[in-house]
């Protein structure tokens, strides 16, 4: 059975209270949003939902992190395939560190997942693992609070792909917002990858 399509992935989303309703609702209609949906070279998607059910509940990000008080909707993603993401999520409030504060190795998560995700397409078999990652961390990140996650690639050498990106607080309009993180990564693919089923490279990292 293959993967949904990115396009599905994005249909298949159905709200399960009021509180993600109008997060949702939030992130759908806001205006960097609106933005990359109308420009062609962007896709969109939510990666989380295209994992098979059975592989879920042993995904940290499409499943551990995924639910009330914590990514109460998964991420909604664009993508100028190889080069550039956008990923816009809501982090509530049992992801902290420090109280109201939201915990570093969460957003270190993030940043390694986005900018692998942005990589990937750039790679030979659009699949690799983490090689470095450098986190920068600029101001508190406030729990309960919507970010976008900005990522863009940098160089690529055959099996080898470097990207950069940040964390943004998600102000009113689409204009950048107070950065919160920045990172560094390096990915490489595995000279095993081309062996991996097809199911697979189709997942998010």
């Amino acid at each position: 059975m293959s993967a949904p399509t990115d396009a599905d992935s994005v249909a298949m989303y159905s709200a399960p209270d009021e509180v993600a309703a109008g997060i949702n609702n939030h992130i759908a209609n806001h205006p960097l949003t609106q933005s990359l949906r109308a420009d062609p070279a962007w896709t969109e998607s939510r990666p989380h939902l295209r994992y098979p059910e059975s592989h879920k509940k042993h995904s940290l990000t499409a499943g551990t992190l995924l639910g009330p008080g914590k990514i109460p909707v998964p991420p909604v993603v664009f993508c100028e395939e190889g080069k550039r993401l956008v990923s816009i999520s809501y982090l509530g409030t049992d992801l902290c560190g420090h109280v109201g504060i939201v915990h570093g190795g969460m957003l270190a998560t993030l940043l390694d997942e986005g900018l692998a995700r942005c990589g990937f397409a750039a790679l030979p078999n659009k699949i690799g693992v983490t090689a470095s990652l450098t986190v920068n961390y600029k101001k508190p990140t406030p729990a309960g609070c919507f970010v976008v996650l900005k990522a863009e690639t940098t160089k690529v050498e055959g099996r080898k792909v470097w990207v950069k990106g940040r964390i943004e607080v998600l102000g009113k309009t689409e204009e950048p917002g107070m950065v919160l993180v920045e990172a560094e990564g390096l990915f490489v693919e595995p000279k095993y990858a081309k062996s991996l089923p097809t199911l697979f490279q189709a997942q998010p990292k």
